[in-house]
Formats: C-alpha cells, sequence, structure tokens
C-alpha cells in the first residue's frame, strides 16, 4: 500500500484509462441505518472514507451504520477505515474483494481475491486494536515486495496449475497475470493446517462484496482482458460497519475493559525461544509510526524513489511544485 501503489495501481490505471479520479460517488439507496452507493470507478481512497464516514455518521444517530459500494477500484489500507471508526467511538469492520488471486482449498484456479476482513476497536491504549489481514498467506504486495529484494517466495503461499508449491518470486508474478498460479489462503494449500478456513473467509469477504452490489467477481475484475491482453477496468466492492459503543455501554468503560484484555494478553508468559515480547493486533504498527515519525519520515527504497521520480516528470507541474524530493 501507501508508495508501493502510487504509480503502478492509481497513476498508470488512470493512463490506461481503467480509473478515473473524478468520477462522482452516488448513493442508490439509503435508509436511516444501511446505504448502497456507487463509486462509478472512480478512486477507491476516495470512496472509502466517503463510505466510512457515512457508517459511522449513521452509527453515532442510531446505533450503527452499514454501508456497502459498487464500482470502486483498490481503497488502500483497511486499516485505515476501521481506524477512522475507532476514533470515532465506534467498533468498526470494513473488507473488500480484489482481483482472483486465492484458489479455493483442493483447487489451483485463482477465483478469489485476497480479500482483507478488518477490525478496529477502541482501547484505553495509546492506539486502537486494529488487525488488518489478507485472508490469504501472502498477498500480492507481499510477493511484489520480495521482487525489489530480490529473495524468493516462502514455501506454501503460492501453488500452480500443477499443485506445485512455487518460490520463484519473478515467475510467479509473471504466472499470476496469466492465471497460470494461485496464492494460497490463510492456512495453506490442502486442509491439514486448516486451508480450509482461510478459503471460507476470504469467501465471506467476496460474497458481502458482491452479493449487496450484485457486482463481478472472478475473470470480471482481473483487470485483464484474456483474450486480448488489453486492461480492462476492476469494479470492486467493499462494505463498512460502525457500531455506536456509546449505545450499548459508556465508552470509557469499553475502552478500560478492552485495553485491560490486550494487557494481559501482552503480559502473559513469553516463549524462551521468541523475541521476548508479545503484541496485540495495531501495536507494532504504532510502535513504527513512532519511531518513524521521531527519525522525521520513512525510509523509501530505491525503486520507489525512481518510481516517484518517473512521475514528476510525466505529471505537468509537478516538476515546479516538488523540484527537491526530500530524498534526492
Amino acid at each position: 500500500h501507501g508508495l508501493g501503489r502510487l504509480k503502478p495501481i492509481y497513476c498508470d490505471r488512470m493512463d490506461k484509462g481503467i480509473l478515473w479520479a473524478n468520477k462522482p460517488v452516488e448513493i442508490l439507496k439509503e435508509t436511516e441505518t444501511t446505504a448502497l452507493v456507487d463509486g462509478n470507478l472512480g478512486l477507491g481512497l476516495y470512496i472509502g472514507p466517503q463510505c466510512m464516514k457515512m457508517a459511522i455518521e449513521k452509527a453515532k444517530k442510531y446505533g450503527v451504520g452499514f454501508v456497502a459500494a459498487k464500482n470502486s477500484t483498490h481503497y488502500g489500507i483497511a486499516g485505515y477505515y476501521s481506524s477512522m471508526a475507532a476514533e470515532a467511538g465506534c467498533v468498526g469492520l470494513t473488507g473488500t474483494n480484489a482481483r482472483p488471486s486465492i484458489a479455493p482449498t483442493f483447487g489451483v484456479e485463482p477465483m478469489l481475491g485476497t480479500n482483507p476482513l478488518c477490525f478496529g476497536i477502541p482501547s484505553d491504549d495509546d492506539f486502537p486494536f486494529v488487525i488488518d489481514c489478507a485472508t490469504s498467506v501472502n498477498q500480492r504486495g507481499k510477493i511484489e515486495k520480495y521482487a525489489r529484494d530480490g529473495v524468493d517466495t516462502p514455501r506454501g503461499a503460492v501453488i500452480d496449475n500443477d499443485g506445485i508449491e512455487r518460490t520463484d518470486t519473478e515467475g510467479i508474478l509473471r504466472d499470476m497475470v496469466l492465471g497460470k498460479c494461485a496464492l494460497t489462503p490463510v492456512g495453506g494449500a490442502g486442509d491439514k493446517m486448516g486451508g480450509y478456513k482461510g478459503y471460507g473467509w476470504a469467501t465471506v469477504v467476496e460474497l458481502l462484496s458482491v452479493a449487496f452490489q450484485s457486482g463481478p467477481y472472478g475473470d470480471d475484475i482481473c483487470g485483464i482482458d484474456r483474450a486480448t491482453g488489453k486492461p480492462k477496468p476492476m469494479p470492486l466492492g467493499h462494505f463498512f460497519l460502525a457500531i455506536n459503543i456509546e449505545s450499548l455501554c459508556p465508552l470509557e468503560t469499553f475502552k478500560k475493559n478492552t485495553g485491560s484484555l490486550l494487557q494481559s494478553l501482552r503480559a502473559s508468559k513469553k516463549s524462551p525461544k521468541g523475541p521476548g515480547r508479545i503484541w496485540t493486533a495495531g501495536e507494532l504498527e504504532n510502535d513504527q509510526r513512532v519511531a518513524r515519525t521521531a527519525q522525521g519520515g520513512m525510509k523509501v527504497p530505491k525503486v520507489l524513489q525512481q518510481n516517484i521520480i518517473d512521475l514528476r516528470k510525466s505529471r505537468p507541474g509537478l516538476k515546479d511544485k516538488y523540484a527537491k524530493l526530500p530524498f534526492e
């Protein structure tokens, strides 16, 4: 996400005419507690915040708010939306489908997206509990990072049409575009390590991203016309749920109860073979945020630095606006 997606997912897709940055967000149907929204293939990074904001507003008034979106595009970090809800004193839930990457248990064909399911829960810690995970062992972005780092993909994360677990990162990325290999669900291929659980959760997210919206799935959101090889739009579905905590109990009581449980997990007995610390979801990210803020920002890999430089050259006005980038 973030800088790694700026050029290939957003700018390049705009250039290819399969994503539009200036499309309106339309409300197709609305009740006091629900809404169905059409993003018109606009920028998911704009559509997503509008939807969660609407869900939170409904929750604050009626206790619960649920918004489903259709015809959206890649909406970035799912945890951003659940964090919006948590910061507003709500429990937040969001999910999205994506181009088909995961093979069903005992299958090899990519049928489901990496389909994150994300919760955000307020706590009296310095950070909320936010769990934002793909329903695959690894997501495509992690494999792209392996490629940038020049390392193999761990065995068990990818399976090809012959049922072989692949580790050749560059070959995996090529074959994923061609539909010749697939990611495995959380738990891995087969059922020995519970792969059917990840497969089931990936299916739940796909259903909630498609069924309300009458949205496409499978090859219809792969981004490539299989016959011609040309790029095509990827109309994605999302869902956003906010539950107002004050409708059930005082917010401070809820946060104290949440923090007490999380702190007990972190204080529990450590493995003698581990790092000597136990984290809860959202804590490691908060640690990194604090550290990077203290050092004045994050490190940008050379490949992404070049992406930004190329964008500056190709976009009118950017060279004057950003004559010198922080890493130059």
